[in-house]
């Protein structure tokens, strides 16, 4: 519906709508007052003069302001039957105090419809562009209950319609999910997305990141992860079953050399060749059982080691294997004060404990010192390893604990590495809620730490 009245009337006094944009609220309201006052005189004025002509002129000012105030009363009336029927149709059409007010409201009520039509045409455009989204995106209210999904999530976790309003963990019972949406109340960033398989399709495979904002919202991203999945377990059987299928031939090569190495029938000009054909198949087999220990790693669920883990000793064996590595060539000592007792896999952090001992010693120089040290405080526990090794550059650092990577390539091989050490050590880690430090300085040595949360540990009366 048109306002041709209205437009004409407001075109026919621009001044006021000029000012009305340009003063602030209080002189502006001052002015309309000092103008409605000025109007009301006036018309007080022009009936006192016809009651001065009448004779009667206390009978026309009584006569004015009642019809004045009748008509103010008849504005506010209908200004307030306007409001009580929700605004539907244009402001009342009058002139005055009323009719600047009037004005008012309808200027305000122009520019909510327009932002009201921008935000919805940004909304639209949110949910058209979250709509050819491939990941699923999931809105939560407070409590965990459904506000918005886009139609990929409604594929992924099979929600419909009807569900929004309802908790998310109604519809995706995983324990692990519950476990893991509920791991931040407070709003802070959980550190890794989850892999879970899809509700109802265990065929498929889902990854699942939450992020929390505002006062309890949050925002579930879903991926469907099935394909890599697929490639990371095949490429998983296929390491673990060659490595398997490499350790029978490797152990009767091995046996069969150190049989002709013991038995001095062995021609002499053979030694040689017999040694370093013995040194390869040691460091391959190495290779193997370090890549079948990945394999395991992988395979393994995080957090699943239940073994009460006494540290000092576990540290004392390391040393002592580590002596043995060195042969006397390194001065290593251990520094443990607190005899703690953890909770996890002895296995697996005797391995990682090991890696970082044995590397100190395959790269420090004959005469170096290595210290082993434990310390535990408020935030948990910490195994660190220093050497006075080489040092490594910083810009090697984040890549360390990829496999088979080597900082120096020769120097690896002729020290027996396999470039598989702290892989290792970052998947036992992983395995513990533990994280890695590195401190290196080129030519000065390195100083390798391991960080266990608090939770790890256990009374001495409890274990």
């Amino acid at each position: 519906m048109v306002r041709p009245v209205r437009l004409d009337r407001r075109q026919s006094r621009p001044p006021a709508s000029i000012d009305a944009v340009n003063q602030t609220p209080v002189s502006f309201m001052l002015e309309r007052s000092i103008g409605e006052f000025a109007r009301t005189i006036v018309i007080a004025l022009g009936f006192i003069i016809v009651g001065f002509t009448t004779g009667h002129w206390w009978l026309a000012i009584t006569l004015a302001l009642s019809l004045y105030l009748i008509w103010i009363l008849l504005q506010q009336k209908r200004f307030d039957h306007w409001l009580s029927s929700g605004r539907r149709g244009p402001t009342p059409t009058t002139f005055g105090i009323w009719g600047d007010i009037a004005d008012d409201f309808y200027r305000l009520q122009r520019r909510h419809r327009k932002e009201k039509a921008k935000l919805h045409a940004m909304l639209r455009r949110v949910q058209d562009s979250t709509s050819a989204l491939r990941e699923g995106i999931v809105a939560l209210e407070q409590g965990g209950n459904l506000a918005w999904w886009n139609p990929t999530a409604g594929k992924m976790l099979r929600l419909q319609s009807g569900d929004a309003g309802q908790p998310l963990i109604n519809f995706v019972r995983d324990p692990s999910f519950v476990s893991y949406i509920q791991q931040s109340p407070d709003g802070a960033e959980l550190r890794e997305p989850l892999t879970m398989s899809a509700p109802g399709d265990d065929a498929r495979r889902l990854q699942l990141e939450v992020t929390h904002y505002g006062l309890g919202e949050a925002l579930v991203v879903v991926r469907d992860i099935t394909r890599l999945h697929n490639l990371e377990q095949i490429r998983q059987d296929f390491v673990a079953n060659v490595s398997h299928e490499l350790r029978t031939p490797l152990t009767v090569i091995a046996g069969y050399l150190e049989t002709l190495e013991a038995s001095g029938q062995a021609p002499e000009n053979w030694l040689r060749p017999l040694g370093q054909m013995r040194e390869q198949t040691e460091r391959m087999t190495g290779l193997v059982n370090d890549l079948l220990l990945l394999a395991r790693l992988e395979t393994s669920e995080r957090n699943n080691g239940r073994e009460q883990v006494a540290v000092q000793l576990l540290i004392e064996e390391v040393a002592a294997e580590a002596r043995a590595l060195s042969r006397g060539e390194h001065r290593i000592s251990v520094q443990c004060a607190d005899d703690d007792v953890m909770r996890g896999s002895a296995g697996q952090l005797h391995s990682a404990f090991a890696n970082l001992a044995f590397n100190a010693v395959r790269y420090s120089p004959a005469g170096g010192e290595i210290i082993l040290r434990w310390e535990h405080n408020t935030e948990g526990g910490h195994f660190s390893v220093s050497d006075s090794g080489i040092g490594i550059e910083a810009i090697h650092i984040p890549r360390l604990t990829e496999r088979f990577y080597r900082v120096d390539e020769g120097r690896s091989r002729r020290t027996g590495g396999t470039g598989l050490g702290l892989a290792i050590v970052k998947h036992v880690l992983l395995r513990h809620s533990g994280k890695l430090n590195i401190h290196s300085v080129p030519g000065e040595g390195s100083t390798f730490t391991l960080s266990f949360p608090a939770e790890k540990f256990i009374e001495t009366s409890e274990a």
